[in-house]
């Protein structure tokens, strides 16, 4: 890996091509290096999890809302949708809006945390549409995706978005358009115009993360992809984008993120070394943000501590900036404490996330958020109890350069009114590749059968799951397979209706 530096430069000074970093980019994405066996392995297992949380999710209202504008905008070579029949074809922007928004919903897919944080995996249902709609093959795919992870967590490792209270799908844009770029075969400079279009188009607030979180926070990664998709498309036929879109002296860097004055490291692979990023990421087996995923397991384990839940007098969690700032009490978010708030603020409180596992001691992608759990007084009682606050330690572990090191946990304390304190920590998920259980792939086919079943039959699983699991060698009738069908009467919204413009 090559570290690059990012500074803010002058108009008058004129920064050539190849000194842009959007151009750095571009030559990751323009290299034909091979994809490793084990790189090929971790893609195939994320397609399977992408498609698991998606077929979860595929009545949840947003899901429908997406699905219903995307069957307004039929195309017979094109791709795809979630649940429709294969037989049935989509404009491959208009697909990845209605698959990305059903992979985001359940916030149960990949991750990746450094200086800023992602989901990688919402590269997948760009590059993939428009894989089906323009019938490439399983190796093109597969490099397609590599680059797409590579691009985005090499991005979320050096510059770092929420600091500044702008979204982190501003990395999704540019990794997705670098993605489709690899896998069309498009030159370095077709590629680096998309990656400053993808840019420009998809730099937005953190609101849709904050106070009431609503339905945009799944439609914010797929709005990402589409725009992607769109920018490559315009790039494709000659057009420009504004630019130095990163170092520009009125640009994303200067004006939106550190400033003038900035400096940015950001490393990329150099030419010839292969795309491992995707490596370093790690996927959910608990349905809720990330950084709550160890204190999952942690609860799990303390619970088994406790007798009595009305003993208990405060709970402090000791943990990192982001999780004390994000989801925990130091937020300031009220919402988090409400028990009618909505599933994607509870998703997004660790104080109510915690409360639930310490006293159900499992996690359910719809029983743990149902109305009913979150308003039982004993529930609101003891999550009323519980704080957190930042801790050092935990903070750098959080951003250490040694993944070995990285950790998104914390330490619990209970307080029991009598003066005791049950006390423990944990410092990443089980699920982790560094946890006490790893996820391998017979761990992200459970999750799919888990979350899938009664949902498809027992054949349609078996063919997707075959198909996915022999990628490097699918031909382009065969990727255009790659969906999980519904048998139609089952979807809600599946068809298009009078309910808005399209």
């Amino acid at each position: 890996m090559k570290n690059h530096i990012i500074n803010v430069s002058p108009s008058e000074k004129s920064l050539p091509k190849e000194d842009q970093f959007a151009w750095k980019i571009a030559q990751v994405a323009a290299d034909p290096v091979d994809v490793s066996g084990d790189v090929t392995d971790m893609v195939i297992n994320r397609i399977i999890d992408n498609a698991s949380v998606a077929i979860a999710s595929v009545n949840r209202h947003p899901v429908a809302s997406a699905r219903a504008q995307a069957l307004a905008h039929p195309r017979s070579s094109g791709a795809a949708i979630f649940g429709m029949p294969n037989d049935q074809r989509f404009h491959a922007e208009w697909a990845a809006w209605a698959n990305g928004t059903a992979v985001r919903e359940l916030d149960y897919h990949d991750t990746f945390l450094a200086a800023d944080y992602s989901h990688p995996g919402d590269n997948i249902p760009p590059i993939l549409a428009v894989s089906q709609q323009l019938g490439k093959n399983g190796k093109d795919l597969l490099r397609g995706l590599a680059t797409g992870y590579e691009i985005q967590i090499d991005l979320v490792k050096g510059i770092c978005l929420h600091a500044h209270k702008i979204d982190h799908i501003a990395h999704l844009g540019p990794s997705a358009a670098a993605g489709i770029g690899t896998l069309l075969g498009l030159d370095a400079d077709t590629i680096y115009q998309s990656v400053q279009q993808a840019l420009h188009v998809t730099v937005s607030t953190r609101q849709s993360r904050k106070g009431e979180i609503s339905s945009w926070k799944a439609f914010a990664p797929s709005h990402a992809g589409k725009l992607a998709i769109e920018a490559v498309d315009r790039c494709m036929r000659g057009e420009g984008a504004p630019s130095p879109i990163y170092e520009g002296e009125d640009s994303v860097i200067a004006w939106i993120l550190d400033g003038p004055d900035a400096q940015y490291t950001v490393p990329l692979p150099e030419p010839g070394e292969a795309k491992a990023a995707i490596l370093e990421s790690y996927t959910k087996e608990h349905s809720a943000e990330y950084q709550s995923q160890a204190l999952i397991d942690l609860a799990f384990r303390v619970r088994e501590k406790i007798e009595d839940w009305e003993a208990v007098d405060a709970i402090r969690l000791y943990t990192s900036h982001h999780t004390h700032y994000v989801i925990g009490t130091g937020a300031k978010d009220p919402q988090k404490m409400d028990p009618n708030a909505s599933r994607e603020t509870l998703d997004h409180s660790i104080m109510y996330i915690l409360a639930v596992a310490l006293q159900d001691g499992e996690w359910h992608h719809v029983k743990s958020y149902a109305p009913e759990r979150a308003q039982r007084a004993d529930t609101v009682k003891l999550w009323h109890k519980i704080s957190t606050e930042e801790e050092e330690a935990w903070t750098e572990r959080y951003h250490d350069p040694d993944p070995n090191q990285r950790a998104f946990g914390g330490r619990l304390e209970v307080t029991l009114k009598s003066g005791e304190k049950v006390v423990d920590e944990l410092a990443v998920a089980n699920a982790h590749p560094a946890g006490a259980r790893p996820f391998s792939r017979p761990d992200y086919i459970r999750k799919f059968k888990i979350l899938t079943d009664e949902v498809i039959s027992e054949a349609e699983s078996s063919r997707f799951l075959d198909l996915v699991m022999a990628l490097p060698d699918l031909s382009p009738e065969d990727v255009a397979q790659i969906n999980v069908v519904l048998d139609n009467a089952d979807l809600i919204n599946g068809k298009t209706d009078s309910a808005g413009i399209f």
